[in-house]
Formats: structure tokens, C-alpha cells, sequence
């Protein structure tokens, strides 16, 4: 990631934390006499990637130079701490859980890849703090979410999953009760990001009107008309989809008493976050014939692998469709997520570049063939950057460009 020699130099200095200032001195000095194109050599970086993250990721590593190691599950506690104790990068899905004590440990990580649309896993206050930047997917997946969404809207209309019990069961039940047609249904659209905007376009091609509430401003596509509040939406939709990240602003935001608002016979739908919804608020009202079903496919708690068993007050109730935190778990949009992640460590550690970097300053590093980078990431206080320019100019090295984000 970071080189040097003795006619020219470009550095990227990002203000943020100390990672050490005498690490980048040795690494000048240790330059100085070795004359190597690389401070680190590509095949002594250690990689890791938990959860059967997609193939695509291992083999854009290979293909850079990098060696990845790949770890089936995921690791919790001691187990995770001694992996951290090695890793210079660490890509992860949503089942890994990396803290702040966890962090003390990683005396040597330089980034994390969260594979997955949020970054919930990572406390990124603490990856901050340690100067760990933090890679994830915001787009790749969109698609995979939008595809569920809707398919669920479908079914929930048509209580497809109540009467594939049935005939699970054997029983034979051909009746047109509860069941209607999508077109000219309402729905409403709770955070109107990418996902939130795919759901619209994709409702509104099969003839239902769109209405969405964000808390910032965004671009309209189609038909779709922004409403002011939540309850708006809440009152007038005959299908409430929410596509909201986890904020202190939006967990729990949909509880008894926004249910209650809800119109009768209405259907909730929730492909964003667990703690979001209180599930024991939504069991009851469906469970009064208040709401008419609710697809769900993220939840407050979720087993932490394939073999561990799950329960929620939602199951057995009549029209509620459940599935396993799937949104994203499509072949298209692993093989993404798995390729953008890459990418993104893989421009971080050959030239320091963040662009896509989480909670983390923003540097976008155009190409000087010829020169070499340092990457010093450090707290916001004055005299860094002189003091890194007094060391290259000690050197008798040339610098080429300089970049900083704070």
C-alpha cells in the first residue's frame, strides 16, 4: 500500500487519527536503504474473508496479487481477536459482530469489508478512532431487495403463503376471500433511497400509486409523490414498505402506535432492519385483524448460523410471510457485493485511496504513474503535515502531490 523512492513521492494524508507517525517515519527510512517498490509486499498482507463471502471477492484479491484466506463462518469473542491480532484486512456479512474491544486487538488491521448493504456489524466509531477505514456495498444488492419486495406485496395480496400451507397439509381451500389485485393499491414507501426508489418504479409498473417519506430531500422517479410525515403514509397506504438503515432515529420507530394508524386491513412490510419494528406490537394486530398480514425478513434477533433455531411471536399467524434475512441473498447480487467490496480494499491498500470508505475521510486519488504513495492517517491537530514533509524532504525525495481529507 505504501511506497516510496528517491525521486519522487506522492503522499495522501488523511486527518483523522494517529495510526503512527513513527510507523511512517520507519517506514521512509526503511525505504531509504531498501529501495523496494512496496513498503509491504503484497504477499505478506493477510486477508481474510468470513461467511462465505462470495468467490468473486477471493478471486479479485488473486488477481491484484493479494493471498486471501476464507473462513466459512464467523467468529465471535477470543476466536475473532486472535484472527484480528494478524489481519491486515477483514472482510465480513451480517452474522460478524466487530467492537471496540474487539479492535483493541488489531494492532495491525488496515480496513474492514463489510459484504452486505449496512455496516451495522462494525461499531465505526471505534473502527474510526483506530484509523480503520470501512468498505461496504451500498448498491449492489438493491436490486436483489427491491425483486423481494415486491414479490412479497404479490403475495401478501394474494395470501399465496396461507394457501401453500394449506396444500402442504393437504387441504384444498379455492376461494377468492382476502384476496385482490394489486393495481390502483397504495403503497407507501418508508425511507426512499436506492432500494426505497426501486421499489417505487417497480410497483408502479404494475399500476399501483407510490407514495414515499424520507427525512431528507430526495429526487422523485416516475409517478411517486413525497409525503411530509409518516403518518401521512401510515394513514393512506394499503401496503407500508420500509427501507430504512438502523439510526437511533429509526429503531422502534414503528411500534402500537403507529400500527394503530395504519388503515385497517392494511399490510407491513419490513426488508430493512430488525429493531425497526416491534414484532410483539405487529403479532398482536394482525392477530386483531387490524393489519391483513406483514412480510418480514429482517428481525430484533437472528440466529447466529444456518444450525441454530428461530422463533418469533409472528410465527403460525395467518398470512404473514417470514423469510431468513434474504433480501440481498441473490447469485447477481452476491457475485456484486463480493466484486465491489474487493475493489474497493483492493484501490485502498495499491494507492490509499477511500472513496467509498465509511464514516471516514473522502480522498480521490487520480493516477501518477511514476511515484509512490504514503498514507499517514492521523487526529486533526496542526503541525502533521509539516512534520510528514520535513521527514520526505530529509530524504532528498520529491513530493509529487499531496491530498487531504479531513
Amino acid at each position: 500500500m505504501l511506497g516510496i523512492n528517491t525521486v519522487k513521492i506522492q503522499t495522501l494524508i488523511l486527518t483523522l487519527r494517529l495510526k503512527s507517525l513513527v510507523s511512517a517515519i520507519f517506514n521512509v527510512l526503511a525505504y531509504k536503504v531498501a529501495m523496494k517498490k512496496f513498503s509491504f509486499p503484497k504477499d505478506k498482507v493477510r486477508i481474510y474473508l468470513f461467511e462465505k463471502i462470495d468467490d468473486a471477492a477471493r478471486l479479485a484479491f488473486e488477481e491484484s496479487g493479494y493471498h486471501v484466506e476464507c473462513i466459512a463462518d464467523s467468529r465471535q469473542d477470543e476466536a475473532l481477536d486472535e484472527i484480528l491480532e494478524d489481519a491486515h484486512i477483514i472482510g465480513v456479512r451480517s452474522r460478524s459482530k466487530i467492537k471496540a474491544v474487539n479492535l483493541q486487538k488489531a494492532k495491525r488491521l488496515l480496513a474492514i469489508g463489510c459484504f452486505s448493504v449496512g455496516t451495522d456489524m462494525v461499531e465505526l466509531d471505534a473502527a474510526r478512532s483506530n484509523g480503520v477505514a470501512v468498505f461496504n456495498a451500498p448498491h449492489s444488492s438493491t436490486r436483489s431487495v427491491a425483486e423481494l419486495t415486491l414479490g412479497a406485496v404479490l403475495g401478501l395480496a394474494r395470501r399465496l403463503s396461507h394457501n401453500s400451507a394449506k396444500m402442504h397439509l393437504g387441504e384444498w381451500n379455492k376461494s377468492a376471500e382476502g384476496a385482490y389485485e394489486v393495481r390502483g393499491k397504495s403503497i407507501g414507501i418508508i425511507g426512499y433511497g436506492h432500494i426505497g426508489q426501486q421499489v417505487g418504479l417497480l410497483a408502479e409498473a404494475i399500476g399501483m400509486n407510490v407514495v414515499f417519506h424520507d427525512v431528507a430531500k430526495k429526487l422523485v422517479l416516475g409517478r411517486a409523490q413525497a409525503k411530509e410525515s409518516l403518518d401521512e403514509i401510515l394513514k393512506s397506504s394499503d401496503f407500508v414498505s420500509l427501507h430504512v438503515p438502523e439510526t437511533s432515529e429509526t429503531v422502534g420507530m414503528i411500534g402500537e402506535k403507529e400500527l394503530s394508524k395504519m388503515k385497517k386491513g392494511s399490510y407491513l412490510l419490513n426488508m430493512s432492519r430488525g429493531k425497526v419494528v416491534d414484532i410483539n406490537a405487529l403479532a398482536e394486530k394482525i392477530r386483531s385483524k387490524h393489519l391483513a398480514g406483514a412480510a418480514i425478513d429482517v428481525y430484533p434477533l437472528e440466529p447466529s448460523s444456518n444450525k441454530e433455531s428461530f422463533t418469533s411471536a409472528l410465527q403460525g399467524l395467518d398470512n404473514v410471510i417470514l423469510s431468513p434475512h434474504i433480501g440481498g441473498s441473490t447469485i447477481e447480487a452476491q457475485k456484486n457485493i463480493g466484486r465491489e467490496v474487493a475493489d474497493s480494499l483492493i484501490r485502498f491498500l495499491d494507492n490509499g485511496s477511500t472513496a467509498g470508505a465509511v464514516h471516514f475521510p473522502q480522498a480521490h486519488l487520480p493516477s501518477f504513474p511514476g511515484s509512490y504513495r504514503i498514507l499517514n492517517v492521523h487526529r486533526n491537530k496542526p503541525g502533521v503535515l509539516s512534520d510528514v514533509n520535513a521527514i520526505i524532504s530529509e530524504i532528498g525525495a520529491n513530493i509529487n502531490a499531496q491530498y487531504l481529507s479531513t
